[in-house]
């Protein structure tokens, strides 16, 4: 790991390969619902930054993987640091929906 990695963000679609090569994985979309919306990767639960508290009615096991995005990574990271400090031990910050390549689905 480089000085200035923590300057690279997150590649989305990488996350999204390793999230769906992760046994018991969740996928959480940290927007507001009016951003999910519009679009959102297939699988995701939108639980907003605002609301991440309420994360454990998805996730009850603080055990369970975390793969958490947002539009450009900025509240994703912030959400990441947050169900941390819950007791949560396997989170990851994948980055934002707009680098995005894959389906969308929209609601």
């Amino acid at each position: 790991m480089g000085f200035f990695d923590f300057l690279r963000s997150s590649d989305i679609n990488e996350g999204i390969k390793e999230y769906s090569e992760t046994d018991g994985a969740l996928l959480l979309d940290v927007r507001t619902p009016q951003e999910y919306k519009m679009g959102h990767i297939p699988g995701s639960q939108n639980i907003p930054l605002q609301e991440i508290r309420r994360v454990n009615a998805v996730a009850p096991d603080k055990d369970a993987p975390l793969f958490v995005y947002c539009q450009s990574g900025a509240r994703s990271r912030q959400a990441v640091g947050e169900l941390q400090r819950m007791g949560y031990l396997h989170v990851k910050n994948i980055g934002g929906i707009s680098a995005y390549t894959g389906k969308v689905e929209s609601k």
